[in-house]
Parts: C-alpha cells; structure tokens; sequence
C-alpha cells in the first residue's frame, strides 16, 4: 500500500543485500516522462496501469538479484499477481491505515486518495488486503518500526 516505505525499505534492502533496486512507479516515469498524477490526468488510470504492467514485466526480467518495489495496486491485476509470484519472494510491508494515512499526508502526487485520502486508503485496503496476504512469502508489520529494522527482520525471515 501507499505510504508502506516501499520504496525506502526497498532500497535500504537491496544496499544491504548488494542487489539491484528497481521502483516500478519510477520506472513508468522514466518511460513515460510523465509522473503518476501527470498520467492519470493525461491517459487515465487504465494507461497508468498498462504502463505499470510493462514496467513489472520488464523489472522480474532483470539479469541477476533485484528487489522491485511494486505499485501497491499492482496486485489487482491477476496477470501481475501471477507475474510478482513468479518472480521470487514477496515481501508484503503491512501497515494500519491511520499509519498510511499518517504517511501520505494530504495524498499530494497519489491520485487515487482525492479529497478523502484515510477513506480512500481505507476502501483500497480493504479491496487489496486479501490479495497481498495471498502473495506474501514474508510479512512485516511497519507500523512502528525503522526502516532498518524492517531491512533486518525480511533478511532474518528469508534466511
């Protein structure tokens, strides 16, 4: 989900572990030249998802050890969920909504939250909770945790 630390423990997990990083929202960017709000405005929410796709796609395609950081809404899509499955282990960083909420503020740059970012994460989590459980070979729970630690605790469960 959206203001998880995706792309923070993302990062911090691939320095630690001397693997490649990829964030697929960046990914679309670099691809698009368009940021997520932009595309969303310009395409709608159904190009940013086929662009979001192809940039899953082309990140479990890398040569060697990666750690992808995965648009949150990815996992609707039973295509990218069998794609992410495929692809190694998946960790899911779970957090409380009033902790998302917290994170992502007044939802700048996210256009799915609109005036309502705690209820929209609240409906988002709700659809989308089942289907990260699913996935998940490892789970963290983020809430009250560093970034660090959260690194610590995914390289002791994945052993």
């Amino acid at each position: 989900m959206m203001g998880a630390g995706k792309s923070t423990v993302g990062l911090a997990l691939a320095r630690r572990l001397g693997w490649e990083y990829l964030d697929s929202d960046e990914q679309v960017v670099l691809r698009t030249g368009r940021t997520v709000p932009e595309l969303f405005a310009e395409r709608g929410e159904a190009a940013f998802r086929a662009e979001e796709r192809r940039a899953l796609e082309e990140a479990v395609a890398t040569e060697g050890p990666a750690v992808v950081s995965v648009a949150g809404g990815a996992v609707v899509d039973p295509d990218n969920r069998a794609t992410i499955r495929a692809a190694g282990t998946v960790v899911w960083l779970r957090a409380a909504v009033d902790t998302l909420a917290d994170r992502v503020g007044a939802g700048h740059g996210r256009p799915l939250l609109g005036d309502d970012p705690a209820g929209a994460l609240t409906r988002l989590y709700e659809e989308r909770r089942p289907l990260y459980a699913g996935l998940a070979d490892i789970v963290v729970d983020v809430d009250d945790v560093s970034p660090q630690v959260a690194v610590e605790q995914i390289v002791g469960a994945a052993g």
